[in-house]
């Protein structure tokens, strides 16, 4: 019997739409000026010109024209993998369709933002869990860098809620990928059936670290799908188009609680506890347990940065002086949930420290911890519907990486101007995560530096910042990063969690170490196999060749 045609096989397509005629571009030096750099405030960005295509053929076109282009998505990387270095930038702010497939998943955009993601899925009475706090991030961008936030502890990262992807490759011809339509053949390849001839792509034979999060280069698995290769390859194997996304449904009613602890040793024996009653009411059958999605944390030198901006008074959060460490925490409450309800469960005992006396729901056997910690007077909570508590205690989160970007913007300026951010973005095992907190604020000490660090920790995930004072400061800072990235690497984790790689000479060192020199050679096979002559995002995730 003839075996049929292998399922590790894709064909590609020419692209659909009216062929090019004028695309849109920005070729002033004021209007280009404003595409020379990222979040991440790396200096010496260049370009003789921004395009703004509108439709896939015109994505095709420019592609296929280009010597090399740079794809840029909000320009949000903390990386500089959005700052270009001479090539043609493609901005995918135009590509913007955006409609609903089913009840579960819609089909967006690369140009599309998440708040209009979100948007769209409310409609219809579902959310998209896995995106980064910064909601103007865009479908192409999270997707190339698989990002991921403050709920990956609980629903992943972006790479679990993709379903299909439209990708036009190098030569300007596209790839439509459906999830489990494509897989890698047992022998470790996949095939992409040109125009030109069949091309193999060899995947890379390194073993990823196994943590909740991971942006650090091509993924790679035994038997894994193709849609997966493009996930996290942050714009060096194709442009992302378009993308079809699933979402959660129903979607649940989100409760905020922040609260501060002055010794952090406690703050992480808590976090541990809410952790493990999370798992476990995931792993049980009893629904009303706590559900907690998330906990993001601020060390003292971050909450010392929203007192010194004013940010507290602003909101009116008292922040205690004394505080090590600010923790705000998601919980996920059945979605019919309103904000005086959830006020009744949280205060539904006299006597929180009595676990048994407290009821089962969650937000009852969440007020049962804080009392055993002391905690329950001092912290505040944001009620589903109460909008203005919500919005007050996300914007208290926001103000702190805001705060530390201000601050690396005016000393690039005043300084400078080869300040950058510097700033890490490791993840280790949960039992290892005050060693990691440790080492940081050792490395701070140790090199005078002064820095902010915070992150997920619900998710072992951190992102110690410094806050330069001279380049000095960032030279030393960079060297700090290296530290912490090797200690990752050495506890089980991974140094290159969330934010990717891009052209940060820092991360792709760490990527070198992560991998070693056979991995990163793997990873521009797959590079060679799809894009040749190495025109797509050169110099991103490894020095061009």
């Amino acid at each position: 019997m003839k075996p049929s045609i292998a399922s590790h096989l894709a064909q590609t397509r020419p692209p659909h739409g009216e062929a090019a005629t004028t695309i849109e571009r920005v070729t002033d030096a004021e209007g280009v000026a404003a595409f020379l750099d990222d979040a991440a405030h790396v200096p010496g960005g260049y370009t003789s010109a921004v395009l703004f295509p509108r439709s896939e053929r015109e994505v095709s076109a420019v592609v296929a024209s280009a010597e090399s282009v740079l794809p840029i998505g909000a320009q949000s990387s903390l990386t500089g993998g959005a700052t270009p270095r001479g090539e043609v930038v493609l901005s995918t702010s135009r590509l913007r369709t955006l409609r609903a497939v089913d009840a579960g998943r819609i089909r967006a955009g690369a140009g599309v933002t998440l708040v209009e993601v979100g948007a769209l899925f409310r409609e219809h009475g579902a959310t998209y869990p896995p995106g980064p706090t910064f909601l103007g991030a865009t479908v192409g961008g999270t997707v190339a860098t698989n990002a991921a936030g403050a709920a990956t502890f609980k629903y992943g990262t972006t790479r679990a809620w993709v379903d299909e992807l439209t990708v036009v490759l190098a030569n300007g011809e596209v790839l439509d990928l459906r999830r489990g339509n494509c897989v890698a053949h047992a022998d470790g390849y996949f095939d992409i059936a040109l125009s030109s001839g069949v091309n193999r792509v060899p995947l890379p034979r390194y073993i990823m670290p196994t943590v909740p999060k991971l942006s650090a280069g091509y993924y790679a698995a035994p038997g894994m799908d193709l849609v997966d290769l493009f996930i996290g390859s942050e714009g060096t194997l194709g442009v992302i188009t378009e993308a079809t996304l699933r979402g959660l449904s129903p979607a649940p009613a989100a409760c905020l609680a922040f609260v501060t602890f002055r010794q952090r040793t406690r703050a992480l024996t808590f976090v541990r506890a809410l952790r493990d009653a999370a798992l476990h009411t995931w792993r049980s059958a009893h629904a009303s347990g706590l559900d907690v999605s998330a906990i993001e944390h601020m060390d003292a030198r971050s909450l010392s940065l929203l007192r010194e901006d004013g940010v507290d008074r602003r909101l009116g959060v008292a922040l205690d002086p004394e505080a090590a460490i600010g923790l705000l925490i998601t919980i996920d409450l059945p979605s019919a949930t309103t904000a005086s309800e959830a006020y009744t469960a949280f205060a539904s005992t006299s006597d929180p420290g009595d676990a048994s006396a407290v009821s089962r729901t969650s937000l009852a056997e969440f007020a049962a911890i804080l009392g055993e910690f002391g905690a329950l007077d001092d912290t505040l909570i944001a009620a589903p519907g109460d909008r203005a508590a919500f919005d007050r205690l996300t914007a208290l989160r926001e103000a702190v990486p805001t705060a530390v970007n201000a601050r690396v913007g005016r000393a690039r300026r005043g300084i400078d101007p080869r300040i950058e951010k510097t700033a890490a973005d490791v993840i280790v095992p949960f039992e290892h995560f005050g060693t990691l907190l440790d080492l940081s604020e050792g490395e701070w000490r140790k090199r005078e530096l002064d820095g902010a660090t915070w992150g997920h920790i619900s998710d072992g995930n951190v992102h110690p910042n410094v806050i330069p004072r001279s380049y000095a400061d960032v030279e030393s800072g960079r060297e700090a990063v290296l530290v912490l990235g090797r200690e990752a690497i050495r506890l089980g984790g991974a140094p290159l969690a969330e934010h990717g790689v891009g052209r940060s000479a820092t991360k792709q060192r760490l990527l070198l170490e992560l991998y070693g020199a056979d991995g990163i050679e793997q990873m521009r096979a797959v590079k060679r196999a799809l894009d040749p002559t190495g025109k797509l995002a050169p110099g991103v995730l490894f020095p061009a060749e």
